[in-house]
């Protein structure tokens, strides 16, 4: 897609704009991770975004780990409401970025499968939209384990895999290695010694529903269909598409083989 960048919308709950990030570079959007900022990206932006802001409370006041995180932002979001936060990614360029551009975050680059964390050292482990990514599910969940203190919650989200890669064996998204059903997220986080509280589902609201319906029946496929043609966005998408926000989206218990995301709450008994 198109990495123009424009300014954060107004009302923006991250609190990023042009004027807050100074000199600091964007990160590079290369189909792996979101950023904020980028007009055709709004829309996976703010998909992801729902889950920090809807379980933001479940970190107040606690020791937090991101693991895999990213451009940052969610980090940063922790940051306004936990005691400390503590990020941990790979990309030697992403850890650079938080460093520089969110100060909040004590980052440390690392490995998810051995994350350099001390055994019981974190209240919470946030884990969105990057257990799809790694090639050892069950043992980044292991060490999940491992670093949560007793009644500790792990947090995460993830495609789901009946709705985001529809009737296919291996992933659409080609940086993605396993996407997962509700079910077999549930048996991966049993299997690695959780208990799961809860298991809820990301769905399109009034409005995208709206949105679907002026966009041929899938808002997602009209955006999908315009990045592969390699060409400039119509206004009107472009508009459309930058106008979404997190509460465009719904977290539902119900349906959830038809949700677009799962987010799961687990527990370390």
């Amino acid at each position: 897609m198109s990495e123009a960048v424009i300014p954060a919308a107004v009302g923006d709950p991250t609190g990023i704009t042009e004027t807050t990030v100074g000199a600091v570079e964007p990160l590079p959007l290369t189909g792996e991770r979101t950023v904020p900022g980028i007009a055709e990206e709004n829309y996976w932006f703010r998909r992801h975004e729902i889950a920090y802001a809807r379980l933001l409370d479940r970190c107040a006041g606690k020791t937090v780990l991101e693991a895999g995180s990213g451009e940052g932002y969610g980090a940063d979001m922790i940051a306004g409401v936990a005691t400390k936060v503590i990020g941990v990614d790979y990309d030697t360029g992403a850890v650079e970025h938080v460093r520089a551009r969110y100060p909040r975050v004590e980052m440390i680059q690392g490995n998810l499968a051995e994350l350099p964390l001390e055994d019981v050292s974190v209240d919470v482990v946030v884990n969105f939209q990057v257990i799809e990514h790694l090639w050892d599910q069950s043992q980044f969940l292991r060490e999940c384990l491992r670093v949560l203190r007793p009644g500790g919650e792990l947090l995460i989200s993830t495609p789901n895999r009946i709705t985001f890669s529809p009737g296919r064996d291996t992933p659409l998204n080609p940086f993605h290695t396993r996407e997962l059903n509700a079910a077999e997220l549930t048996e991966l986080l049993v299997e690695a010694g959780f208990e799961v509280s809860e298991m809820i589902g990301v769905h399109h609201g009034p409005g995208l529903k709206a949105l679907d319906a002026k966009h041929g029946g899938s808002f997602i496929d009209a955006q999908i269909e315009r990045a592969l043609a390699g060409e400039p966005w119509p206004a009107e998408l472009t508009a459309d598409v930058a106008s979404v926000t997190v509460d465009d989206f719904e977290l539902l218990a119900a349906d959830i083989d038809a949700s677009l995301d799962l987010v799961a709450i687990a527990v370390k008994p």
